[in-house]
């Protein structure tokens, strides 16, 4: 490997890294923040306001390059539905579902969305599944029952209350995925991403405003800065860390190196919640990733309808 490749490496595989770990930050923060008494809508409006003036930017941005591709009305509303689905629905039953379940769960059951993708793809666009699949599909389900007994054993009937919160916001994300494919193939990953972005903000702040009077906005100075954290470390730079190492070296050695998020997200949760860690769980982190790499696998391989 010559040294350019082998630099061009590194630093994909860098990228990829710690935009997983970026990613893996969001829950124990939405949970730091949680504890000052904020609700749902206001903190996810915080998210998004603080993500916003980065992605009008990355709009800005794709507008000087000649290689933008002018959006028609079509393409206009398959944005704003898609935005809709994936990046405010999918992050409103998220954050509904940390305030019942641990960190930990919620990044593993999110990181499972490849199954679902999987799932979803054999019911309505007819790919056959596989005995791998079947395997995969065993390991990562098995896996996350595994995890969510070991929620259950320390919060109660809530801890399934919250897991299906957040597999319903994995099953939108997988929505999301699936219907983003051509658009993504269309516009570009840096412009799909920043309308897409900007429409999911603009609806969370819509809602925040017709639900919530301003002087919800009254919270604690810690409330904010966990927002501006978690819009900066874990919405704004991963998204785009992501992107960047994915060109370097490619999807599915990313997808390996991602595997790092719900491991990093047990270690935070520990140390910044004091979140127990058991063997139940670390076995169920170990089977979900080895079933979701598994099923990433598959479908990387196989042709697209």
């Amino acid at each position: 490997m010559s040294t350019a490749l082998r630099s061009q490496a590194v630093t994909g595989t860098l990228l990829v890294f710690w935009a997983a770990v970026g990613f893996s930050l969001k829950a124990v923060l939405v949970k730091l923040a949680y504890a000052y008494g904020v609700d749902t809508v206001t903190l996810l409006a915080l998210r998004m306001g603080f993500s916003l003036p980065f992605f009008l930017a990355a709009m800005l941005w794709v507008k000087g390059q000649e290689t933008r591709v002018p959006l028609t009305a079509r393409d206009a509303l398959t944005v704003c539905v898609l935005g809709f689905i994936g990046y405010y629905l999918s992050s409103y039953l998220d954050f509904i579902g940390l305030r019942y379940v641990s960190a930990g769960l919620e990044r593993l059951i999110l990181f499972a969305y490849p199954t679902i993708v999987l799932l979803i793809s054999a019911a309505f666009l007819r790919r056959p599944i596989t005995l791998a699949d079947v395997c995969a599909l065993v390991l990562s389900y098995v896996g996350i029952g595994l995890a969510c007994a070991h929620d259950v054993s320390f919060k109660g009937p809530d801890g399934v209350a919250g897991a299906l919160w957040v597999l319903a916001s994995a099953l939108t994300y997988a929505l999301y995925l699936i219907g983003s494919g051509q658009m993504i193939t269309r516009l570009g990953v840096v412009q799909f991403t920043a309308y897409a972005m900007t429409v999911s903000c603009v609806v969370v702040m819509a809602q925040f405003l017709v639900g919530h009077p301003l002087a919800a906005l009254v919270l604690p100075v810690q409330v904010y800065e966990y927002a501006a954290v978690m819009a900066l470390v874990s919405t704004v730079l991963p998204a785009f860390m992501l992107s960047a190492g994915i060109r370097r070296i490619g999807a599915s050695q990313a997808s390996l190196i991602s595997a790092i998020g719900p491991i990093s997200t047990i270690v935070f949760a520990h140390l910044l919640l004091d979140e127990p860690v058991t063997g139940i769980q670390i076995l169920g982190t170990v089977l979900v990733c080895a079933g979701t790499l598994a099923v990433s696998g598959v479908l990387k391989k196989r042709p697209k309808p």
